[in-house]
């Protein structure tokens, strides 16, 4: 015969493992932020001169096509790319100010404190 637990000793079981496998994780440290903020700020920079990159070509290389269709497309695909070039920008750079900012409050914050 087999024994059956109640439902609420089964929750209890699975919340309690649960808590036990979160709590044996290693908390990230105040190295951790600094470095994905600096690799973020590295990203941003590179992604800014990617943007400038492709700003500068299509200006010096306006397309030109004898069919309307196809200049509308050619004009759509290029504020596509330069708005992406940009957005990856001031994504990596947001990022990497908010990772900044997260490294600052880790100095002066305790160990124990909640991090939330």
């Amino acid at each position: 015969m087999s024994v059956r637990q109640p439902a609420d000793q089964a929750k209890t079981s699975t919340i309690n493992s649960s808590d036990s496998a979160v709590e044996s994780k290693p908390r990230k440290g105040p190295l951790s932020f600094l470095s994905g903020s600096l690799t973020s700020f590295l990203l941003a920079w590179l992604s800014l001169g990617l943007s400038k990159g492709m700003v500068a070509y299509f200006a010096a290389h306006p397309p030109s096509f004898s069919n309307a269709i196809a200049q509308s497309i050619a004009s759509a695909l290029k504020t596509l790319f330069t708005g992406m070039c940009f957005l990856a920008t001031f994504s990596f750079a947001f990022i990497g100010l908010g990772l900044l900012l997260v490294f600052l409050r880790s100095l002066f914050t305790r160990p124990d404190g909640d991090a939330a």
